[in-house]
Order: structure tokens, then C-alpha cells, then sequence
């Protein structure tokens, strides 16, 4: 059964792979993926019944980040139809490339930290389609996009899923993880950044503008809704902080509110009107099959977790290598295949508290490696699948343009961890 379910999670991530090449959309092939590991591993154990259980365990897990995303969607959709972007890309006046790089890339690593790399990427994307017309131009900083947002949720327990893991977990805590991991991950960012710098000549040039767009909403309305939304985004880490629920609720929560305030704000117009300003046309624009995508996915890592393979792979490099500064580089460079979730929960069972206290080093490096090291793949992290739905990027195009950079970056950071433990131990 294990030989059988590797060799389906290969060959659909291969189809996905090659999406543009078979002409399948990436979301079928990830759909048939999920579904048929978890097939094989029903039929292949005597009791269908806790294969179910499972199942639905998981498929609780999984349904949070699908509504997550369909939440962030929606309220992103929302500012945009009202024109909200306007507000920030007024006030980015350069046209220059090399510049507008690193102004983006910077807003993107700090907002991550205070958001979370999945949303912030979500952001930063939208606002990428009203600075960037040319297609080429917009992937290639929609792939730095995702390097910076994974590197600005590192060093935040709550930036990246596996960070708050660890930190609920007992394993790392607010203050050493962000003087720990703050310097390593903004080397993470910075170094593609430069290595991009010296190549990257031209200025940009925007979109132009539609009549729709010309005419969407009055400025009260635009500033109204643009800081609803930032202030719901925003609200989502308190809202998990204070209450203990799931991100989830606390973004569908404020997709009510925006909801209610939006109907509310365009209440005098007929329904022509408020029609593309609504939240039942921002539903129908947003991108489906990137969420459907996303559920295949993450169905076929959850069977391969399951069923043992995961935590099979984590302690075969244990016990193969053992040196932690490798491991960590390791598993760092495997989420890039297979979801850093459940390598980070499999390594989090295999280590107690009492072998590597809190904030040790190990903890620490895991977190850095855990949450950068998907940027090596456009399908390794939730903020690259993101951006590969929303633009449409290419696997293949992200490795020759995107892969050589998150990889210098990733281990740019490492290295100044290891150095870091050097100077302070």
C-alpha cells in the first residue's frame, strides 16, 4: 500500500506539474490525487470505519484553510471592486523596477509577520495587477512575493501556519522567536533581492485604467471599505488570540461584517448599481478552482500523513543524519514537495521538551527552515499555491525564474542561524 500511494502522489504531482503540457487544469489533477490516496488506504485496512474517522478529523483541519482563503478572497475581491488598491498605489510613485522591488517586498515581509503569509500574499498580488501590466514582469514579482511572504512569516508566531504550531505547541515563545529569527529571515529576502537588483533594468508600466474602474465608487465609499477590510485582516490574529478559535471564524466574522456594512453603504442605489460592488459578485470572481486545487492537495499530504509515511521519512532522516543544522536544511527543503504541516507535527512528536527545551536552537531552526524553505517550489507553501491560482503561474516557470532565487535566500538565512548560535553560545 505504501509503494501504491507514493507512486499516485508522484504521478499527480507530476500531472500538476505539467498542467500546461497535458491541458488538464491543475485543480482535477489534485482532486483525483487526494481522492485516490485516500481510496487505496481505505481499501487496503479492516476497519473502512476509522478510515472515515480519519478522514473527517482531517477534513476538519482542511475545511478551516479552505474557508480561510475563501474568506480572504472575498474581502480582497470586495476592496478591489470598490477600488480600494487606489489608496496604496497612489501613493507608490516610482516606476522603477529595481525600486518598486523592494518597496513591495518589504511591505509584503512586514505585513506577513502581523497577518500571515497566505493573506498577505492574497494582498500583494491584488495590488501587483493595478501597478504591473505586463504579464512577465507582474509573475516575476508575484514569485517574490512569495519568498518575502514566507520570509516575513518565519520570524511571527503568527506569520506561518507551522511558527504558531510551534508556539502553541510549547516549543517556541513570542519574544526569542522574533529576535532569533528576525535577522535570518529578512537575509532570506534580501539576498534573492539583490541578486535580482543587478539584473533587473526598465521601469514598469501600469495598467490602464477601465471604464468600470473609472467609475466604481465615490471616495468615501473606496476609503470606507479599503479600511474595513485592512481592519478585518488585521482583526483575524486578535480575534485566534483572544477567543482560542480557528483563523477561520474569526475571517468569516469579519466577511459578515463587511458584508452587512457594504449592503449597508450602497443601500440608495438600485440593483444595476450595487451590483458589481456586492459581496455575491465578489463570490462569483474569485478563482474556485485554486481553492478546489488547494483541497486536492492537501487531501493527498493528509492520506500520506495518515498513514505513516510522513513520520516514517522524518525519522528515517533522524536516524540517518542527526546532525540538526542538516535535518532542519532538510526538512526545510521537503515541505517544498509535500506540506511542512505535518513534517513539523511529525517532528514535534518525535522531540519532547525535555531533549530540546523551549526556544533551543533545534525549535528554532525548524521554524526558520520549516516556513522558508516551501519557496523553493511555486507548490510548496499555501502563499505560493495562492499565487499560482490567482496568476496562473506556470511550475516550470517558477524553477527557472523564481526556484534558484528563494533557494539563496533560504540558505543565506541558515547560515546567519548558525552563525547567530556561534557569536551567542
Amino acid at each position: 500500500m505504501t509503494a501504491l500511494l507514493i507512486t499516485v502522489f508522484v504521478l499527480g504531482y507530476l500531472a500538476i506539474t505539467v498542467e500546461h503540457t497535458i491541458k488538464i487544469n491543475k485543480a482535477a489533477s489534485a482532486l483525483i490525487t487526494g481522492i485516490v490516496c485516500w481510496t487505496i488506504y481505505v481499501l487496503n485496512v479492516a476497519d473502512p470505519h476509522a478510515v472515515t474517522h480519519q478522514l473527517e478529523e482531517h477534513m476538519g483541519e482542511l475545511s478551516g484553510i479552505l474557508f480561510f482563503l475563501l474568506g480572504a478572497m472575498v474581502v480582497v475581491e470586495l476592496i478591489d471592486a470598490h477600488d480600494g488598491f487606489e489608496i496604496i498605489t497612489s501613493r507608490i510613485r516610482t516606476r522603477s523596477k529595481r525600486q518598486l522591488l523592494w518597496v513591495l517586498s518589504l511591505i509584503t515581509f512586514f505585513l506577513s509577520a502581523v497577518l500571515d503569509n497566505l493573506t498577505t500574499t492574497i494582498v500583494v498580488v491584488s495590488l501587483l495587477r493595478k501597478l504591473i501590466d505586463d504579464r512577465e514582469d507582474r509573475l516575476l514579482f508575484a514569485g517574490v512575493t512569495v519568498i518575502a511572504a514566507n520570509a516575513g512569516g518565519a520570524w511571527s508566531p503568527m506569520g506561518d501556519v507551522t511558527t504558531t504550531m510551534l508556539w502553541i505547541g510549547g516549543q517556541i515563545s513570542v519574544a526569542p522567536t522574533v529576535i532569533n529569527l528576525l535577522l535570518p529571515s529578512f537575509v532570506c529576502l534580501a539576498a534573492p533581492l539583490l541578486v535580482l537588483s543587478m539584473r533587473l533594468r526598465g521601469e514598469i508600466s501600469p495598467p490602464e485604467r477601465s471604464v468600470e474602474a473609472a467609475v466604481t465608487s465615490s471616495a468615501f465609499e473606496r476609503n470606507a471599505v479599503f479600511a474595513l477590510g485592512l481592519l478585518v485582516l488585521l482583526c483575524v490574529p486578535v480575534f485566534k488570540t483572544v477567543t482560542h478559535l480557528p483563523p477561520y471564524m474569526g475571517m468569516l466574522l469579519g466577511l459578515g461584517v463587511m458584508w452587512v456594512l457594504t449592503e449597508l453603504i450602497h443601500s440608495e442605489k438600485d440593483e444595476a448599481e450595487k451590483g458589481v460592488f456586492s459581496v455575491n459578485h465578489a463570490i462569483r470572481k474569485i478563482d474556485t478552482p485554486s481553492i478546489l486545487f488547494f483541497l486536492g492537495i492537501l487531501l493527498a499530504i493528509s492520506a500520506l500523513q495518515t498513514t505513516g509515511i510522513l513520520s516514517a521519512c522524518a525519522a528515517w532522516l533522524e536516524a540517518t543524519i542527526g546532525n540538526v543544522v542538516v535535518l532542519g536544511l532538510l526538512i526545510g527543503f521537503l515541505s517544498a514537495v509535500v506540506d511542512n504541516v505535518p513534517l513539523v507535527a511529525a517532528i514535534q512528536g518525535m522531540y519532547s521538551l525535555e531533549q530540546y527545551p523551549i526556544d533551543s536552537f533545534f525549535w528554532q531552526f525548524l521554524a526558520y527552515c520549516s516556513g522558508t524553505g516551501g519557496s523553493a517550489l511555486i507548490i510548496g507553501s499555501a502563499a505560493g499555491v495562492a499565487a499560482m491560482g490567482l496568476e496562473k503561474i506556470d511550475f516550470f516557470w517558477y524553477i527557472k525564474r523564481v526556484s534558484l532565487l528563494a533557494v539563496i535566500g533560504y540558505l543565506a538565512g541558515a547560515a546567519v542561524c548558525v552563525v547567530q548560535r556561534m557569536v551567542l553560545a
